[in-house]
């Protein structure tokens, strides 16, 4: 920015008489003027623009390094011209392929890799958030696309650049422009390694991640804000959520979920007191309590949202579509979007669906009908077993008898395990264009095979075997073991294991110090150094500035690299979704498992902010606006649950009780009219209650309004201007001649 005011001002000085019309019609130089000088005010620590000119390098370098938003860990195997490649890539001008980001080496010992501190200046930050058409409140409280040109229209009273942004924004921005460096034309493969090739448009540090090229690329936790979050979140049992806090620090993704998690657990208070009631009273009780839960997930979901279009447009994600950018690992031949205008990589839609129907789907029905057929492989096991116990009367019988269970549950580990990676497989090959749709597709298929593992057996039980008791007793196991296993691998386990390698990490060094360099522990780490690619170890290059040796960011970037990597909320959304499932599909058996599900996501809440706050790495900041493919989901186990309640109490001995005449073609015409009928409440319950609350709708409709009317008058003001130069060139011209 300096560099192009001071170009504008070296202009000749006829130029300047232009300079000072424009500048009198459109305010240009004014408004460059007043944004460089807003920034030049701005905090000591914040490093300048990769874009300016030879003559602002001294400022940028005597400025104090900005806030590291991302750490990026180098292999160091890797070859020195791939990572003098990589570097110059990521501080290069956009012109050349680079991302202009501002980077700080960390300083290193012999042996160890490139740890790249990675940050933005100020106007980097704007620059990009237009782009990005991130969403910000003005000073009139609306809710709309930021650009530079109106940012004053945005900053309220007293309020600084800097905090324009949240620290999750920036992080998201910071991260967007590491991964959509792409290889240009010339980039046909990463400098050092002719094995590793790369295409116009491919995204390179995806490229080099997938190569380990680059260990690992994580965000750093700010441990102020961290502990002042941890302090009003996870320690305060009987508080609130500090939601906003959750959002401005971890991102929307994040924030959403622990929004539904709150809202679901509250929305099972009804349910629970119901569940609770029924215990007291008369058996014949249990149709209405089917009934009342089975529309009561109806209006839940429903509700929930309506609660989403109240975030999304709080939060500025609203508007996200499918028009969004394209996510780093989408591949095709680049060219300009017919829609943005804007150079993109291209890849036809029908390929797309083709690979999706055509391969992925019957893949997945494969798989289900796989997982269907281990499940009856492990009751016909265990009735086999029954069978021969009271046949032949062999004592370990009891021993045995649980046999087909554990290698059943052994079986769905390892099957999960493989699934995970061939529907994240088979996702990326399908090549969809935004990172919603991606989510979307791999949650849907993860979904489909997770549904036959946990709920198949229930199903068999419930409508083969037919043994109501069985059914009650398997859920109530499956539901309290499946909550108690899940807190604490979630928590309590990775707790211990830190504890553990806090205590050896300690050990080690000071044995080091004491000079014991060859003992068990010392030769055990250097075992398990990385051997990735067998060659001499990088030479890091000296031209890359470096942090000061006592910066605090260099031990919170090694003590958080150690951390285990939050894979996002996959994990959480479908332990809620299992639960779901438990509690709804079979209400009509267990009415009390409401309860066990509210103590456990009580505690859920909490053990999650824990390992979030304590246990994980800080996970990339993610904007969404739904819950995307799970909000299908959770509908589509709300439709099944009206099916499966209607069937039980059709088949409840309580129910035929009251009409003992009714033969079976009867009852199955009953569970028909009984289904269909709720399944018609349900679809009205659907129209009645609209996505959008009135007021979103309203608020929508007025920024669509003042977008076209400031789109009108901009028309107008250069409508104005064409004609005035046209007309009053011509005026003077016919002047002239008179």
């Amino acid at each position: 920015m300096p560099s192009v005011i001071r170009r504008f001002s070296s202009l000749p000085s006829d130029i300047h008489k232009f300079q000072s019309r424009a500048d009198e019609q459109w305010n240009i130089h004014s408004k460059l003027i007043s944004i460089h000088g807003r920034l030049r005010r701005a905090r000591p620590q914040s490093g300048g623009d990769m874009s300016a000119s030879p003559n602002d390098s001294t400022e940028e370098t005597t400025a104090v390094f900005p806030p590291t938003y991302i750490v990026i860990q180098f292999s160091r195997h890797i070859r020195t011209t791939a990572l003098v490649w990589l570097v110059d890539k990521i501080c290069g001008k956009r012109l050349d392929g680079g991302a202009e980001l501002l980077v700080r080496k960390q300083p290193h010992h012999d042996g160890e890799g490139l740890t790249l501190h990675v940050s933005a200046s100020k106007i980097k930050f704007l620059e990009v958030a237009e782009e990005l058409e991130l969403r910000k409140r003005d000073k009139c409280g609306l809710i709309r696309e930021f650009t530079v040109s109106q940012l004053d229209d945005f900053l309220e009273e007293g309020m600084h650049v800097d905090d324009l942004l949240t620290t999750a924004e920036k992080q998201y921005i910071v991260r967007h422009e590491l991964e959509n460096i792409r290889a240009l034309k010339e980039d046909d493969q990463v400098p050092g390694y002719p094995a590793f090739r790369l295409y116009e448009g491919q995204s390179i540090v995806q490229v080099c991640l997938h190569w380990k090229l680059l260990d690992r690329m994580y965000p750093l936790h700010d441990q102020e804000a961290l502990g002042k979050l941890g302090m009003k979140w996870y320690w305060a049992l009987f508080r609130k959520q500090p939601f906003e806090e959750i959002r401005l620090y971890f991102g929307e993704a994040v924030a959403l979920y622990f929004t539904f998690l709150g809202f679901y657990t509250t929305s099972l208070l009804v349910p629970m007191v119901l569940g609770f009631l029924q215990l007291f009273l008369s058996s014949e009780s249990i149709a209405f309590f089917c009934v009342f839960n089975v529309l009561w997930v109806t209006v839940f979901l429903e509700v929930w949202k309506r609660k989403c279009s109240e975030l999304a447009f709080t939060w500025g994600t609203i508007g996200m579509t499918s028009l969004d950018e394209p996510r780093p690992n989408y591949h095709g031949v680049m060219g300009i979007d017919v829609v943005t205008g804007r150079y993109q990589p291209q890849f036809p839609r029908w390929k797309t669906n083709a690979r999706l129907y055509c391969a992925s789907l019957p893949i997945v029905l494969l798989c289900m009908v796989g997982a269907f057929f281990v499940m009856l492989a492990s009751f016909w096991a265990e009735e086999m077993i029954i069978h021969m116990k009271k046949l032949h009367g062999l004592e370990a019988g009891g021993l045995l008898v649980l046999m087909p269970s554990i290698l059943y549950s052994a079986v769905v580990f390892i099957m999960n395990c493989y699934y995970r990676k061939l529907a994240t497989f088979l996702t990326e090959w399908e090549n969809h264009r935004t990172q919603s749709q991606f989510d979307r597709h791999r949650v849907t298929k993860l979904v489909l095979f997770e549904f036959v593992n946990n709920f198949m057996s229930l199903f068999y039980i419930a409508f083969y075997i037919q043994d109501m008791e069985m059914l009650k007793n398997q859920l109530t196991v499956m539901l309290i073991i499946f909550q108690a296993i899940n807190n604490f691998q979630e928590a309590i386990l990775p707790l211990l294991i830190k504890c553990y390698s806090k205590k050896v990490t300690k050990a080690l060094k000071f044995d080091a110090i004491l000079g014991n360099k060859d003992n068990e522990g010392s030769s055990y780490i250097r075992k398990r150094r990385p051997t990735l690619i067998h060659e001499k170890d990088s030479v890091i290059p000296d031209h890359i500035p470096a942090l000061e040796p006592d910066d605090p960011r260099i031990e919170l970037a090694i003590a958080e690299g150690e951390m285990e990597n939050y894979e996002g909320t996959y994990d959480d959304y479908l332990e809620i979704f299992i639960q779901f499932g438990y509690v709804f599909l079979f209400s009509s058996v267990y009415p009390m498992a409401a309860l066990w599900a509210v103590v456990n996501n009580i505690l859920e809440i909490r053990a999650d902010a824990f390992k979030l706050c304590c246990l994980y790495q800080r996970p990339m900041a993610k904007r969404v606006k739904d819950t995307g493919a799970w909000q299908r989901a959770f509908e589509a186990v709300g439709a099944m649950s009206i099916m499966t309640n209607c069937g039980l109490l059709c088949m409840s001995p309580q129910l035929r009780r009251l009409a003992p005449s009714l033969t079976s073609v009867e009852w199955v015409l009953l569970f028909v009219v009984l289904e269909h009928m709720l399944l018609g409440i349900r679809h009205i319950l659907h129209l009645v209650i609209p996505d959008r609350p009135e007021w979103v709708r309203v608020a929508l409709a007025r920024i669509n309004h003042q977008s076209k009317q400031a789109l009108k008058n901009e028309r107008t003001i250069k409508n104005r201007r064409h004609l005035f130069r046209r007309y009053n060139t011509v005026h003077a011209s016919l002047n002239h001649n008179d």
